[in-house]
């Protein structure tokens, strides 16, 4: 095998770094042999034969809830025989989300029965399909419809519904990381605030998934971001990364409640929308700077604290505070699966666009230390599991 030269296509195909990407390869090739990794280049292949046979997978497994590093473990697993309306999936990428650990730890708003696979969201390539299956043929990439699906696996057998198609001509990684943090994104631009070529969006947790989403949706929109991160001894480097995507201007929460901002508001106009992915004193700063009749959206709480709403922002500004869930507006839409292939659609046009990237991702398949660093504060690599 000619590994330089399969690494730089590779690179160019999924969009990390080589030297991330060949630690993969190297990883993968030393481990044992099994038939779900017969080739290295397996998992980044577009397409495959309906002919394949997979009766097992490895998943991350989790009994019980707490610390995702002691509970989550690597077993084996038969898969259940693939009937009409069902379809054989090989797992290609998973990201690791906050959510994620969240539900290994059994904080979040869902959580399914145990033992439970981990994994939310991801992209994987139909291998077989069920004889009265209508939607997807072998070969299509697909990714999951909602959360709680399970995602962080080598294969699986899934009911045609909770999945849905997505283009095998975008970068894998932003394949894996498309139904979570674009969306959200999206919808929180779109459902809100009539916002206009011109008008200005705040954000906190900007450089997060959802916060580096915001950015490019809104840039490609003509819409200005003031976006504000944590002080950290990077600050510059990540000021400039995300200034590449299209931020126009990134503060540190520090410096909301300075003179400073008055000058930055002489520039863009106070903005009409705000999301708090923070809660806490972070999420008040954002309400104080909206304009008269703006919204506040929150849709995180990193901080793990309230958020508190001055009563003066409510009687004098007239604010709006809402809040916003992606598995809630899938949930909604159901019934409607125009609705969600319609923001796909969208969001794949930006990607093909050069509007629209993944955020810079560490791959890998040593999932105790992807776990380890998904974990860690300041870490703006997002971390994905390739199977």
């Amino acid at each position: 095998m000619d590994l330089p030269r399969h690494v730089g296509l590779l690179v160019k195909r999924i969009g990390v770094t080589g030297g991330a990407l060949c630690r993969t390869l190297v990883t993968a090739c030393s481990a044992r042999r099994s038939p779900e990794r017969s080739s290295c280049r397996r998992p980044l292949t577009a397409r495959y034969s309906s002919a394949a046979s997979v009766s097992a997978c490895r998943a991350l497994l989790y009994r019980n809830h707490g610390d995702p590093a002691q509970v989550v473990q690597l077993e084996s697993m038969e898969l259940p025989a693939l009937d009409e309306k069902s379809v054989l999936v090989k797992m290609m990428a998973a990201p690791i989300n906050p959510s994620d650990i969240n539900m290994v730890q059994g904080t979040y708003a869902i959580l399914p029965d145990l033992p439970a696979v981990g994994g939310n969201e991801g992209v994987g390539v139909v291998l077989e399909v069920g004889s009265q299956v209508t939607t997807l043929r072998a070969g299509d990439w697909i990714i999951p419809r909602n959360a709680g699906l399970g995602t962080w696996r080598t294969a699986a057998v899934f009911g045609e519904e909770v999945l849905t198609p997505v283009p095998n001509d975008i970068p894998l990684m932003a394949a894996a990381t498309l139904g979570v943090n674009p969306c959200t994104a999206f919808r929180m631009l779109s459902d809100f605030e009539a916002l206009k070529p011109g008008d200005s969006v705040i954000q906190n947790a900007a450089n997060s998934g959802v916060g580096q989403a915001v950015i490019q949706i809104a840039a490609a929109r003509g819409v200005h971001t003031i976006n504000v991160v944590r002080d950290r001894p990077d600050l510059q480097q990540l000021t400039e990364n995300l200034q590449a995507l299209g931020a126009g201007h990134v503060i540190t929460e520090e410096s909301l409640r300075k003179p400073q901002m008055k000058e930055l508001f002489r520039k863009v106009p106070r903005p009409k929308l705000a999301l708090n992915g923070v809660g806490g004193k972070s999420a008040t700063e954002l309400l104080r700077h909206l304009q008269a009749g703006g919204t506040m959206v929150t849709y995180g709480g990193m901080a793990k604290q309230p958020v508190t709403v001055p009563v003066s922002a409510l009687i004098f500004k007239d604010v709006k505070v809402r809040g916003f869930w992606v598995s809630q507006w899938k949930r909604d839409h159901a019934q409607d699966r125009g609705a969600l292939q319609g923001m796909l659609v969208q969001l794949c046009d930006l990607i093909r666009d050069g509007k629209l990237t993944a955020p810079a991702c560490t791959v890998m398949w040593d999932h105790a230390r992807a776990l380890g660093n998904a974990m860690k504060p300041f870490l703006s690599r997002k971390q994905v599991l390739v199977m």
